[in-house]
C-alpha cells in the first residue's frame, strides 16, 4: 500500500493506483473529458491536472500513478487557473450553441465549463465545419468535436473497425474517417459506441422524431409502434424512473398519448423469430452443415454489417431469418393490415430500439403482393422516444400501465432477453429442446450461456438435445467477434451455433441507449431483463398463442413458403464497403 495526501486527507491507496483512482475512491472528485479506463488513458484534454507539491509544472491525474508521500491538491488556485484556461481554449474550438445541441443537460464539457463558473471566453471562436452526409444514420458535427479520442480508441480497440482516425498536425488535428473516406464508403458497422462514448455532441444519430410526428398527423396514416426488449430496461433512466417504476406498459402509454395508433411489444416478433430461426438451425445442424462451420444469428443489423464487410464469405452461414424488427414490419404490412381491413400502404410501422444500426436496417426493402416498400418506415432510438415524450410535455409521473393492443399482445419471457448478450441463444435452446424432445426443459435450463459481468466477450457451452450434442458460442463486441471468428476461421475451436450481438453487452449496451459518461450499464440492464423473464407468465416462443394462431392462420409452419417470403432474406441482396484485408 501507498500512504499519500490528497487535498488534506492522508490516503492509502494500492500500489499502481492512478491518482485518479485514489482520488476517487475516497470520494474526491477530479473532473476529465477525454478518460476512458484501460481504453483512452492518454490525458490529451488534460483537464484532471493536479498540484503535487513540490513539483513546479501540474501533472495529469488519469494516467500517473500514486508514490509514497505524495501531497497532492485537486483544486488549489494554480490548478483552478489552469483547468479554467483549458476548458477555455477547448471552448474557443467547439460550438457552444447548447440549447440546440442533442447533449444539452447530458454534456461533460458543459458541466465542467459551468463548474468553473465559465461565461464567457478570452479567446477568439475558431470551429472546424466538415461536410457529412445528412442522410446517413450517424451523424458528425465537426465543430463540436473537442479530439478526446475517445471515438478512435472505442472503435480500433472495443469494436475493431478503425473508422476514425486523427489528422494534422497541432491546432490544425482534426478527427475523421480513415482512409480518406467518406462516412458512407467506409466500412462503419453503426453500432454506435462511438456515439455513446463521446463526452459532447460531436456524435449523435440521424434524429427522424419530425417525421414520426408527420406521420402520426396524416389522417391517412394508421402508426403502428413496436418497442424492443432493450428498450424498457433503460427509457426511464433519462427520466429519473427506477427500474421497477419504467415499465414497458408506460412506453406504450406514452406512444398512445402522442397520438400512435397501435402499440405492440417486439417480443413477439422474438418469439416468431425463434420459431423460424430455430427451425432453420434444427434443420441445418441435423442435415450436419454445421460441422465445418456454425450457423449465426441473424438479428444484428450491425454483426451483420460487420461479417459483410469484414467476412464476406462468412456470409452464407448467417441464419437467413429477419431481425424482429424487420419480421415485425412484414407481418404488420400483411396479416396485421388484412385484419384492419387496410392495404399495406396506409400502414406507417414505427420502432422504438436501442440501436443505431436499426436505422440502417430499415432501408430493407419488401415486396409482398402488389406492394412494394419497406418492412419499417421508421426507426427511433430509446434518446429519441424520451425527446418526443419531452416535447409533447409528457409528465413520467403519470404515466399508467396500458396493455399492448389485441392480435399481436402476447410476448414470453424468452423474447424479453432478446436485449441481453446470450438471449438469442438462450430462447432458441429452450425451443429447440421442446422440438426434438416433446417436452419443455427448466426454463433456466440453458442459463449457462448468459454473460457473468460487463466484461464478458464470449461465452461457450455444450447441451445434450437428445443423443446429439451441440457446441454454442455467445459473443458480444465486435472486436471479441474478430478474434472469435479468427479462431473459427483457423480450426482452433468449433461450434454449431454462434449468436453475435455487436455492441457489448448485447443491445442493452446499444448506442441508441441513454449515455452516462464513462458508466457501462449494459450488464446491469440485462439483469432487469432476466428479472422480467423469470417472472414471465410464458418463458418458452413457441407457447406464445398469438404466434401460434399466425401459424395457423397465416403463415402455416416454420419455414414455409409464405413465412419464407415475408420473414427471411437474402443477404447479398444488398453490399457494404469491404475492408481490405
Amino acid at each position: 500500500m501507498v500512504n499519500l495526501t490528497i487535498d488534506g486527507l492522508a490516503i492509502r491507496a494500492p500500489k499502481g493506483t492512478t491518482i485518479m483512482e485514489a482520488a476517487a475512491q475516497n470520494n474526491i472528485a477530479i473532473p476529465k473529458l477525454c478518460f476512458l479506463k484501460e481504453i483512452n488513458e492518454i490525458a490529451a484534454c488534460r483537464v484532471c491536472v493536479v498540484e503535487l507539491e513540490g513539483k513546479e509544472r501540474l501533472i495529469t491525474a488519469c494516467n500517473n500513478v500514486v508514490e509514497e508521500g505524495m501531497v497532492i491538491y485537486t483544486n488549489s488556485p494554480k490548478v483552478r487557473r489552469d483547468r479554467r484556461n483549458t476548458v477555455q481554449l477547448i471552448l474557443s474550438q467547439h460550438d457552444c450553441k447548447c440549447a440546440t445541441c442533442f447533449r444539452n443537460g447530458n454534456c461533460a464539457l458543459q458541466n465542467i465549463a459551468s463548474d468553473l463558473n465559465i461565461h464567457e471566453l478570452p479567446f477568439e471562436e475558431r470551429l472546424e465545419r466538415q461536410p457529412w452526409d445528412q442522410n446517413f444514420p450517424l451523424i458528425r458535427d465537426s465543430a463540436k468535436c473537442i479530439k478526446c479520442m475517445r471515438c478512435v480508441q472505442i472503435c480500433d480497440k472495443v469494436q475493431s473497425l478503425n473508422i476514425w482516425d486523427l489528422e494534422g498536425t497541432g491546432s490544425r488535428s482534426t478527427i475523421n474517417v480513415t482512409g480518406h473516406r467518406t462516412i458512407g464508403e467506409a466500412d462503419c458497422s453503426l453500432c454506435g459506441q462511438c456515439i455513446t462514448h463521446c463526452p459532447v455532441g460531436a456524435l449523435h444519430e440521424r434524429d427522424d422524431t419530425e417525421q414520426v410526428w408527420q406521420a402520426i398527423a396524416d389522417p391517412k396514416k394508421v402508426v403502428v409502434a413496436q418497442v424492443a426488449p432493450a428498450v424498457r430496461a433503460a427509457w426511464g433512466e433519462q427520466l429519473g424512473l427506477s427500474r421497477d417504476e419504467a415499465t414497458v406498459g408506460k412506453i406504450m402509454d406514452s406512444l398512445k398519448r402522442m397520438g400512435v395508433d397501435y402499440v405492440f411489444d417486439t417480443t413477439f416478433s422474438a418469439d416468431l423469430t425463434i420459431m423460424e430461426e430455430g427451425t432453420e438451425f434444427l434443420g441445418r445442424f441435423t442435415r450436419g452443415e454445421t460441422k465445418e462451420k456454425p450457423m449465426f444469428t441473424s438479428c444484428c443489423p450491425g454483426w451483420i454489417r460487420f461479417i459483410k464487410s469484414q467476412y464476406p464469405h462468412l456470409v452464407p452461414q448467417l441464419s437467413t431469418a429477419k431481425s424482429p424488427q424487420q419480421m415485425f414490419g412484414a407481418v404488420m404490412k400483411s396479416y396485421f393490415a388484412q385484419a384492419i381491413g387496410r392495404s399495406p400502404e396506409d400502414i406507417y410501422t414505427l420502432s422504438i430500439m436501442p440501436c443505431v444500426a436499426k436505422k440502417g436496417e430499415r432501408n430493407m426493402e419488401l415486396f409482398d403482393g402488389e406492394y412494394a416498400g419497406h418492412d419499417v418506415d421508421a426507426v427511433l432510438t430509446t434518446r429519441e422516444l424520451v425527446r418526443m415524450m419531452r416535447s409533447a410535455h409528457i409528465r413520467p409521473d403519470t404515466l399508467v400501465d396500458r396493455p399492448c393492443d389485441a392480435l399481436m399482445q402476447a410476448g414470453s419471457g424468452a423474447g424479453v432477453i432478446f436485449g441481453a448478450t446470450g438471449g438469442v441463444m438462450e430462447a432458441a435452446l429452450r425451443t429447440a429442446y421442446y422440438v426434438v424432445m416433446g417436452e419443455n426443459p427448466p426454463a433456466d435450463a440453458f442459463k449457462q450461456v448468459r454473460s457473468q459481468g460487463q466484461g464478458t466477450g464470449v461465452t461457450t457451452a455444450e447441451f445434450h438435445l437428445g443423443d446429439a450434442v451441440v457446441r454454442t458460442a455467445v459473443v458480444s463486441g465486435l472486436g471479441n467477434t474478430r478474434k472469435l471468428l479468427e479462431q473459427i476461421e483457423k480450426g482452433e475451436v468449433s461450434y454449431d451455433f454462434v449468436e453475435v450481438m455487436a455492441c457489448p453487452g448485447g443491445c442493452v449496451g446499444g448506442g441508441g441507449q441513454p449515455i452516462h459518461d464513462g458508466e457501462e450499464l449494459a450488464f446491469e440492464r440485462g439483469k432487469n431483463l432476466y428479472a422480467l423473464d423469470s417472472s414471465a407468465a410464458l418463458r418458452f416462443s413457441h407457447e406464445n398463442p398469438d404466434v401460434q394462431r399466425l401459424y395457423a392462420e397465416y403463415l402455416g409452419e416454420p419455414m414455409s413458403h409464405r413465412a419464407h417470403q415475408l420473414l427471411h432474406t437474402d443477404h447479398n441482396a444488398w453490399t457494404m464497403p469491404r475492408r481490405q484485408r
